[in-house]
This record gives C-alpha cells, sequence and structure tokens, in this order.
C-alpha cells in the first residue's frame, strides 16, 4: 500500500509519532505544554528526559499516549550496567519505551559481541516489565555496512525497533539510511527514523519506506497540516526557523 494523505487517517498520522522533548534546556512549563499537546494530538509517545517521566505519566494516565524515555542517552557510551539501572528506574517510573543508544564504539571497533549484549541486558528489563525497546544506531556516524550490522544485532539482541538517530548528531534519517535498515531486519522488527521528519510530506515519505514511528518536535504542525489538506484547506504557514536545528533532540 501506498501512503497519501487520501488514504491515511488521522489517527494514523498520530501514532507514527513519538513526541519529543528531549532538549536539555526545557523547563517543566514546556514539558508539561508537550505533554499536553501530545494528549490533545493523539500521538504514540512522548519521549521525555528520564528526569521528566514521573510528570509525563501523571499528566497522561489515562489517555492513549505511551510515556517513553531514553537509556545510554546520546552518546551510548554507558555502561552496560549503567544502562540497565537506568532502565529499571525509568520503568520503575512509569515509562513503557524505552528508546536506548548502542556502543557505537563497540560496533566500529568489530566488537559485535558486546553491543549485542548491551542491548539484550536493557531489552530483558524492559521485556520482563512489558515495555518496549527502540535501538538507537546513530548513522551519521556508521557506514552502511555498520548499519546492516547494528540491524542484525539488535535483532538477535531482542530490540523491537531500530532507530537511526538521536537528533543531537550533525545528521539525522535519510532515505537511503530508512530503506537499508528495513532490508536489513525481519519484517517483526519495526523502524524509527528520527532527526529531521519535519513536514507532513517528509512524514509520509518515510511511511512509504517502511517507518512506523518517527521523533518529532513539529508534531501541532504536521497533524494540524494532514487536518487543513483532509478539509481541502491550506494549512498555516510554518514561521520562518521553525524545523531549523535548534529542533533537534528526537
Amino acid at each position: 500500500m501506498t501512503y497519501s494523505v487520501e488514504t491515511l487517517t488521522e489517527r494514523q498520522v498520530g501514532k507514527t509519532i513519538d513526541h519529543s522533548l528531549l532538549r536539555p534546556e526545557l523547563d517543566d512549563a514546556f514539558v508539561e505544554a508537550g505533554c499536553r499537546l501530545a494528549a490533545e494530538y493523539d500521538v504514540a509517545s512522548v519521549c521525555v528526559r528520564p528526569v521528566d517521566v514521573r510528570r509525563a505519566k501523571a499528566i497522561l494516565d489515562g489517555s492513549d499516549v505511551a510515556v517513553g524515555t531514553v537509556i545510554g542517552f546520546p552518546h551510548g557510551s554507558s555502561t552496560t550496567a549503567t544502562k540497565v539501572f537506568e532502565a529499571h528506574g525509568a520503568l520503575a517510573e512509569g515509562a513503557t519505551e524505552l528508546d536506548m543508544v548502542i556502543d557505537i564504539g563497540a560496533l566500529k571497533s568489530g566488537r559485535d559481541d558486546d553491543v549485542r549484549a548491551d542491548i539484550a541486558a536493557v531489552v530483558d528489563v524492559a521485556h520482563a516489565s512489558g515495555a518496549i525497546v527502540k535501538v538507537i544506531f546513530e548513522n551519521h556516524y556508521l557506514t552502511p555496512d555498520e548499519i546492516v550490522r547494528a540491524c542484525h544485532l539488535t535483532e538477535a539482541g531482542g530490540g523491537d525497533f531500530v532507530k537511526t538517530s538521536t537528533g543531537f548528531a550533525a545528521g539525522g534519517a535519510t532515505h537511503e539510511d530508512l530503506a537499508l535498515m528495513r532490508r536489513s531486519v525481519s519484517p517483526g522488527i519495526q523502524v524509527k527514523a528520527a532527526g529531521g521528519v519535519r513536514t507532513l510530506d517528509a512524514l509520509i515519505d518515510v511511511m512509504n519506506l517502511g517507518v512506523t514511528r518517527i521523533g518529532a518536535t513539529a508534531t501541532k504542525a504536521i497533524i494540524d497540516d494532514f487536518r487543513a489538506r483532509k478539509a481541502g484547506r491550506t494549512a498555516p504557514a510554518v514561521p520562518a526557523g521553525a524545523g531549523s536545528s535548534s529542533d533537534r533532540g528526537y
């Protein structure tokens, strides 16, 4: 099936979005407003900093929006024991989705068993609590062969998603990488695009590559555009500067 504005429903669009609230300078009011926006637009989840999980859970309790957070973020260089500790804490606070960063240096060094074990340790904790794990590669630093290996190691480690990026490196999701990732894992493993998907058209484009989740800060603009186009209207213009590098943190 080819996705388009005509073939999609608003719920399908919304449930593809993880609304991202990860930038270090966000204050409590911004995080709380972001969680309320996520509930209003009925997205798949919010992805908040670990310190915000309890607050997000309280705001979203009773909604159909999951609470997610990040593990080993943004560089992936924490020890496995630290990542496991973070996972236990996040789950205890109410997170049901964990986006973990792989040990990038280990992957590039060819220590595949260490990468797989790192993933599996977090997956084991998450799955025991009914949570899912999205495994972040940070493709900007990787070759195509390393991306393929990361896909295979994620699957071997039991991960639920392969994910392109944190949003904090110089590059984010590309169509070439997404297509490669989709080809490199079994159909049961999902693909998340993060970094740079800021418009409805960009979202639909990656959905047609097999992506089932995106990380986004432009949630309102994307869904408002969908509503306007479904109604035969033109969406309001995006303000100058929107979707710039200040939106990093997907």
